[in-house]
């Protein structure tokens, strides 16, 4: 798992450093600590889904990507990472109901033949 760290680090450094934010600033607009933002910029530590959107907000990029690069998230169908970015994002969830509700979500997914199919669910016609 040091490998998504460490990518998910590198690609938040080149982010900032695009954007021309400094460590400081970045930490001061996504409201984490300064230490804490050089440690994930480092690969030493992984931040949670709430920590990786105010990271988005601050470099005005999509939550849903940093969310993959994490590990949180698989490339899927835009819906379904909207979907999952919806729970992520939820500040009333605590992480392991998050990764629950992602989990129910996935399996639904796979039964019904859509983990990675664009296609859309069928539905009964004619049904009033």
């Amino acid at each position: 798992m040091t490998s998504l760290t460490d990518d998910l680090g590198a690609y938040l450094r080149e982010q900032r450093q695009s954007a021309k934010l400094s460590l400081r600033q970045l930490a001061a607009v996504a409201g984490v600590s300064n230490p804490y933002l050089s440690q994930i910029e480092r690969g030493l530590k992984k931040p949670s889904g709430e920590i990786l959107q105010q990271l988005a907000k601050g470099l005005r990029i999509s939550a849903e990507t940093l969310y993959v690069k994490a590990g949180l998230l698989e490339e899927q169908t835009a819906q379904q990472v909207e979907t999952k970015a919806a729970l992520l994002a939820d500040p009333g969830l605590t992480e392991r109901q998050k990764r629950v509700l992602l989990d129910v979500y996935d399996a639904f997914c796979l039964e019904n033949g859509r983990a990675g199919d664009t296609a859309t669910p069928t539905t009964t016609e004619g049904a009033s």
